[in-house]
């Protein structure tokens, strides 16, 4: 089991990046939630990952904190949930809000992730409120956004991209994107504010 990595950050495009780690690049699949937190290229970033064995892939899926990485591997013991989802789930919510919606029993707001529906919110809640009981919760910061509609035609057309691949259709990423991104912000805080508005929606 690969459980960190620790080299250059050479590439990334949400939900995918690269990490060249004394010549060999990994490829591995992140939450938006660690892209918010990855510096530029060029710098040394150490990524706890995650490693899936398929019959067809070696798939490796990394996180900013083993937080996050402990909350995905929660995820992917429920049944019907996948890794496409949970990487989903942590991308539109921090581990520590995810928690505070399955202890409050919120399936309202996890509905509002995309591929999460009415079962599948209530399964989440039945199956984890067991198993984060003993989650502990920081302090969950949740600032707004007044961004006008969008400027700038590269960054928002990568936050669109990044959406489609979570899973949202791409009219919605698109509605989402425009609404909220301006020329001055980078394509990772268009998607955080995206992912805000489609959740609030």
């Amino acid at each position: 089991m690969i459980g960190q990595i620790r080299g250059i950050l050479i590439h990334k495009q949400p939900p995918h990046m690269m990490v060249d780690v004394q010549g060999v690049a990994y490829e591995i699949e992140a939450p938006m939630t660690t892209f918010y937190k990855l510096p530029d290229t060029d710098v040394e970033v150490t990524i706890f990952t995650h490693l899936a064995i398929r019959d067809d892939a070696h798939l490796l899926f990394g996180f900013a904190t083993q937080e996050e990485r402990t909350m995905f591997r929660t995820l992917i013991k429920v049944n019907g949930v996948g890794a496409k989802m949970a990487l989903t789930i942590l991308s539109g919510m921090e581990a520590d809000v995810f928690a505070q919606c399955i202890r409050g029993g919120d399936a309202e707001s996890l509905v509002r992730l995309p591929g999460v529906g009415k079962k599948t919110a209530e399964r989440l809640i039945i199956e984890m409120r067991d198993r984060l009981k003993d989650w502990e919760l920081g302090t969950v910061v949740d600032s707004d956004s007044n961004s006008t509609a969008a400027r700038s035609s590269n960054q928002s057309d990568d936050a669109v991209s990044a959406l489609v691949g979570l899973g949202y259709k791409p009219q919605e990423a698109s509605r989402f994107v425009f609404a909220v991104a301006t020329e001055d912000m980078s394509s990772e805080e268009i998607i955080r504010q995206a992912l805000k508005a489609s959740v609030k929606k």
